[in-house]
């Protein structure tokens, strides 16, 4: 049969031809998507003879530009299934690999050696407490807490969450701080098996491990392993020791709030010990709410309870005797340090075995120790005076160009004292606040209420009481001893600790500028008390000696600020840990910092300082009084050593703190008396092999002091005379004492000869009487400033009386180059009396 013939008008397919559709150019489409010939009329099936037509179907775009650079759905979805296909493989790999090993050596922890910066042993740490107990003897309610703090789904959940690894890695990842998605399993098989290191490594191997474990072991197996292995900070592994460790108890007999707060310590052993750490109590009191309210949440306790449920308060720290003296002060600070900065974690380091090379110099730490030993401790008799009792002392010594901390007092013994008195974070730190404000003032360019640049020179009015200007808040503070100095420079402000000066330049300056400065110079932004107001000048704020130390140690090297560090070197076997950056920054301009190094000089020469002329080193300092005299301060430095100095009191029974009145004998305590002689008996040792080095300052422009006027001489008052004397410059008032006066004695400078090599220096010796219900004669000395070959007259504190007359003292002007010259001191006139052009007494000064 023949082939059937084609439709009218189609041309025969060419078998040599493509079998692809030909294009028609110029042709468009007619109704119903017929085609159309050029001139417009519609294209029929046989109005083209001999054309080829296109064959009938879809055609096939190809995608061109940036589509060609996407995936098909068909490729996605290749690869998901690839991806599944390794991970599953992988999952079953690691789990038929991977087996649950024997107990690691954490499970028996090592010690950890600490040493001097030379090299020779400073302690040993890491002695082990650990009793296992069987679930059954730890109380349910506590089991519960545990849960609550830790995993509250743990009997319902699964042996890993991937959701909450996800999650925790995630946040960290973003900035919300490092969280951990592990269950109790997986917490479990960290502290047994494993250890602390943080290495993808470790983090597959306790999965797989975990996975294992959950399927083989009942829950109650491994709740009980985890209560065992746990670290609970104190050294004490696992609960039992726990109970012992903070409540003196074996756990069978922990309450419900006793367990709440050991479950809080799992979360940070160590920080939160409200014993050890009293600055974290708030924190520590937040996290036992925390899982008291979960224990509500899980129905493990009820409402009423809760109510009714308060913060048990653990016993005292109870060191081991290794870490007596100064050892335990050192190596619980090096460990914070570690801890805070993310070096180790706590848990990690309790698994011991580290070698940890300290920067504590062995030379200036006995220097420090025997320097508190003489000047304070052995002058203390707790069993005759009972204000002996609540004394303490605390102090930190940094190089400032390398930012080492070489020295550090934390207390009178670890053992005994167990709070470092270095790193507490609960007293004031008073007028050694004050510097940072004219720092702040120097590096703003700040102007007084009236537009006078803020210079050393710069006149505020010092009138006790007077009311601060420029700020909605009522503040009219009070001046030591309620004395009112008149129109006084910033330079002599500072050298007598005037409040009310400070308070309103911090508000000429502003408080959040001040703020700012002394965050940059050292000071942490998250110390307690920061007051917002003026009083912030008065030093209200909560640092430690060590912070303080800090801050002071960047005005020494001209604004730089190196961060400190405890730390030369951390190992353990052949590898070594690595430390945090500390690369130097310019916290303030080297203006800023001098000039107010410049007036902190002027405190040690002239000021409440004088007792650290006894160093025999060019010194900048500033003395501190806090409120209620519970703490006195000494801040100093010479160019190449920071070292700060603080008395405390505080109740050894109670913990409460107290006011310093009455001890040593002295009715009260001031920075310029055994602070400031502690820190001249230490600094005078530590820089014994050294030559002294002056200080190289370069000031803001109208700091350098100007001339001063010659005083005019007037008659000596006889002893008890009424007779006021010639005026003196109200600019400068005499140089009062150390604030720390015993039989009213002032030791000038070393040798009080009373010469004067211009340096404009008072280098004399004035001993002044004391009396009680009698009369006074005050003592003479000798002395003198010299400025430019002007001599001004060396001025004496007249005696001090209770309930009888005192006359003013006498004093001979020292002998100098270029001149000699007289003056007599006004007599005194009482608390709130004008006091224009001389030093206040002993006693009211910081």
């Amino acid at each position: 049969m023949s082939d059937q013939s084609p439709p009218p008008g189609w041309t025969p397919r060419d078998p040599d031809s493509p079998d692809e559709p030909q294009s028609t150019p110029n042709v468009g489409r007619g109704p119903g998507g017929t085609p159309r010939e050029e001139g417009g009329g519609a294209r029929t099936a046989g109005s083209t003879a001999g054309s080829t037509g296109p064959r009938p179907g879809k055609v096939r775009r190809r995608r061109t530009g940036w589509r060609r650079a996407l995936p098909t759905w068909r490729m996605l979805l290749g690869g998901v299934l690839l991806i599944a296909l390794l991970v599953g493989g992988a999952l079953v790999a690691g789990y038929l690999l991977v087996r649950i090993p024997p107990a690691n050596a954490a499970a028996t922890a090592q010690s950890n050696v600490y040493l001097y910066a030379d090299g020779s042993p400073l302690a040993r740490d890491g002695e082990v407490d650990r009793v296992n107990v069987a679930l059954s003897q730890v109380p349910l309610t506590v089991q519960e807490a545990v849960l609550a703090a830790e995993d509250r789904d743990f009997h319902s959940e699964r042996a890993v969450d991937p959701k909450a690894m996800l999650r925790a890695a995630w946040n960290t990842l973003t900035g919300k701080g490092k969280q951990s998605g592990s269950t109790i399993t997986q917490q479990y098989v960290k502290n047994y098996y494993l250890g602390q290191e943080q290495t993808v490594k470790r983090k597959a191997k306790e999965f797989f491990i975990a996975i294992k474990l959950g399927r083989e072991k009942s829950k109650d197996y491994i709740l009980e392993g985890y209560l065992n292995s746990s670290y609970f900070g104190r050294n004490a592994y696992g609960i039992q020791a726990a109970a012992q460790a903070y409540y003196g108890k074996d756990v069978g007999t922990l309450g419900t709030a006793e367990g709440a707060y050991l479950a809080t310590l799992l979360n940070s052993p160590s920080a939160f010990d409200v014993v050890a750490h009293p600055q974290s109590r708030g924190r520590a009191l937040a996290r036992w709410n925390y899982v008291l309210d979960g224990m509500v949440k899980k129905g493990w306790m009820t409402p009423a309870e809760r109510a009714a449920a308060r913060f048990p308060e653990p016993g005292k720290l109870r060191p081991a005797a290794g870490l007596s003296g100064q050892r335990g002060y050192l190596v619980e600070a090096v460990k914070d340090y570690i801890v805070d900065r993310g070096i180790l974690d706590d848990k990690t380091l309790a698994e011991g075995g580290y070698r940890i090379a300290t920067t504590i110099d062995k030379r200036r730490q006995n220097a420090f120790v025997a320097a508190v030993d003489t000047e304070m401790v052995s002058k203390l008799d707790p069993k005759t005076r009972k204000a002996d009792r609540v004394v303490r002392a605390g102090g930190v010594s940094i190089d400032p160009a390398t930012g080492k901390v070489v020295a550090m007092y934390g207390g009178i013994d670890y053992t005994r004292q167990y709070v470092n008195n270095a790193t507490r974070h609960d007293y004031q730190v008073a007028s050694t606040f004050k510097p940072f404000v004219f720092a702040a003032a120097v590096e703003n360019d700040s102007r007084t209420q009236d537009g006078r640049l803020i210079t050393p020179n710069t006149v505020y009015n010092g009138d006790n009481k007077r009311r601060v200007v420029g700020t909605r808040l009522v503040y009219a503070p009070e001046n030591e001893g309620q004395l009112s100095y008149g129109d006084i420079t910033v330079n002599t402000a500072t050298d007598l600790s005037v409040n009310t000066v400070f308070a309103q330049m911090v508000v000429d300056v502003g408080t959040d500028k001040v703020k700012k400065t002394a965050v940059a110079l050292g000071i942490p932004a998250n110390t307690p008390n920061w007051d917002p107001g003026p009083a912030m000048a008065l030093g209200t704020i909560q640092a430690s000696v060590l912070d303080m130390t800090q801050a002071y140690a960047t005005l020494a090297d001209h604004g730089r600020r190196t961060p400190y560090t405890f730390l030369e070197k951390i190992s353990k076997g052949d590898d070594t840990v690595r430390l945090p950056d500390r690369t130097p920054q310019q916290a303030v301009s080297r203006e800023s910092a001098d000039t107010t190094t410049s007036m902190l000089v002027s405190v040690v020469d002239n000021g409440t300082g004088t007792a650290a002329l006894a160093a025999g080193r060019p010194a900048a300092g500033k003395t501190g009084t806090a409120e209620l005299d519970r703490a006195a301060w000494f801040a100093a430095y010479t160019p190449d050593l920071v070292t700060v100095v603080s008395m405390m009191g505080q109740d050894p029974d109670t913990g409460r703190l107290e006011s310093l009145y009455g001890a040593l004998g002295e009715s009260r305590i001031g920075g310029g008396g055994y602070p400031a002689r502690i820190w001249a008996a230490y600094t005078k040792t530590a820089l014994e092999a050294t030559d002294p080095v002056d200080f190289d300052l370069e000031l803001q422009e109208g700091a350098a002091p100007p001339p001063v006027p010659p005083v005019e001489p007037s008659r000596p008052q006889s002893p008890g005379s009424r007779t006021p004397a010639a005026p003196v410059s109200p600019s400068r008032p005499a140089r009062p004492s150390d604030g720390g006066d015993q039989g009213g004695r002032d030791q000038g400078r070393t040798q009080g000869q009373g010469q004067n090599e211009g340096q404009g220096r008072d280098q004399g010796q004035t001993d002044g009487g004391r009396n009680t219900g009698g009369d006074t004669n005050g003592g003479q000395g000798t002395g003198g400033d010299t400025q430019g070959g002007q001599t001004n007259g060396g001025q004496a504190t007249a005696g001090r009386t209770t309930g009888g007359d005192t006359g003013g003292g006498q004093t001979r002007g020292g002998q100098s180059t270029g001149g000699e010259g007289q003056g007599d001191q006004p007599p005194d006139q009482g608390p709130g009396g004008p006091l224009r052009g001389r030093r206040p007494p002993a006693d009211y000064l910081e």
